[in-house]
């Protein structure tokens, strides 16, 4: 049997973050461990207000991950049991199971298969005319894939008209922007991961809700840590989902850098993009004025299985994000609401893409390397 190549390029590398900052973040995790308050403190603090003047608006709450973020998002603006939540089914599986934590009900409908996001025209069609048989539905979440924004200007005119709170799930999206906005500015809430592989990504757990309306993120800050406005008194029923210190203290030095990682991002983008002209591998398509950060870059063929060995044989690692829509999973499957499309593109899409590495500590030879191997994918 044939011992395949050595994976030169791989599609994702955490540890590389962590190794070119390796010395700031070891002077910021021994501040932490040497100021001997380990949860909720100055840490968490000071991160929230960074992160929040970084995002350019709203009120940070830390929390234990971008999942836990989801759902205290849907619970700060009263959303549970006996409401639907319209989302798509082309997505991390967090994205629904935050759903369900509420007790709310999901709905999912399909995507745009040029961008991935959620499809204004089927989201009309369901506030328009909610299915049969489901509670009212009160929030749209819409999910920013892969680094890129959905379609805002048709999605927010749509929550208004409707009166439905708009959440933004920016877990891969840090720093993404349309018409020079960022991404969890335009809805009711937005919620973020931290998880290692994000464009903004902690050495553990972590995730943040953005919360717009003062009074809502007072009481997102309580329900993180079990309905508390005063020590140990419970006002409401809550978690227990704190962002710690320590992942505060080193998500306060990736901050610092995150700008200029989604650039280097960008520029890898842009040399992928010239390497796959004319290949067998369809290049990721950009939203008119729209900033798209690469949190993952996502090509699309028809003969996925071949192009994939290829890649292998040449050294380049990739993946697949996500080869199975929500509502095809066993957990999901049969019992969750879809839109009238049947989530048809969505199904398509899980088939099809394919995501070539993409970090920011890629080194200019690796770069050349993959371009090289996509150059020979006719």
């Amino acid at each position: 049997m044939t011992t395949p190549p050595p994976i030169l390029v791989p599609q994702a590398n955490p540890g590389a973050g962590y190794q070119t900052l390796k010395t700031e973040i070891d002077v910021a995790v021994a501040r932490a461990l040497n100021s001997g308050w380990y949860i909720l403190g100055q840490e968490v603090r000071a991160f929230e207000a960074e992160y929040a003047a970084w995002l350019g608006a709203g009120t940070a709450i830390g929390c234990a991950n971008g999942t836990d973020a989801i759902a205290l998002a849907l619970r700060g603006l009263g959303i549970g049991p006996g409401a639907t939540v319209v989302t798509v089914s082309h997505t991390a599986v967090a994205t629904v199971a935050a759903v369900e934590m509420t007790g709310a009900t999901p709905l999912l409908i399909d995507i745009d298969p040029l961008h991935y996001t959620m499809d204004p025209a089927e989201l009309a069609e369901v506030l328009a005319h909610p299915p049969a048989g489901l509670p009212p539905i009160k929030a749209v979440l819409v999910v920013h894939l892969y680094g890129q924004p959905a379609d805002l200007d048709a999605i927010v005119a749509l929550c208004r008209r409707y009166g439905v709170a708009l959440i933004e799930d920016c877990a891969q999206a840090h720093g993404a922007r349309l018409h020079g906005q960022a991404v969890g500015t335009f809805g009711d809430a937005a919620t973020f991961s931290f998880y290692p592989t994000k464009n903004l990504g902690a050495l553990g757990d972590g995730g943040a809700v953005v919360m717009h309306d003062p009074d809502r993120a007072t009481e997102v800050a309580a329900l993180r840590q079990y309905g508390w406005h005063k020590h140990y008194i419970s006002d409401s029923v809550g978690v227990n989902s704190r962002l710690d210190e320590l992942q505060a203290a080193i998500l306060r030095v990736k901050l610092r850098h995150l700008d200029a990682g989604n650039a280097r991002r960008g520029a890898i983008a842009t040399q992928f993009d010239a390497a796959l002209a004319g290949s067998a591998l369809a290049a990721p398509a950009r939203r008119n004025d729209s900033g798209h950060v690469f949190h993952l870059y996502v090509t699309r063929t028809d003969r996925r299985a071949e192009m994939q060995a290829r890649l292998r044989d040449g050294g380049i690692g990739s993946g697949i994000h996500y080869p199975q829509p929500v509502h095809r999973q066993p957990a999901y499957a049969g019992r969750v609401a879809l839109g009238p499309s049947g989530c048809r593109q969505t199904e398509i899409a899980a088939e099809q893409v394919l995501s070539l590495p993409m970090f920011p500590e890629l080194t200019d030879d690796q770069v050349e390397t993959a371009c090289a191997v996509l150059r020979s994918l006719v």
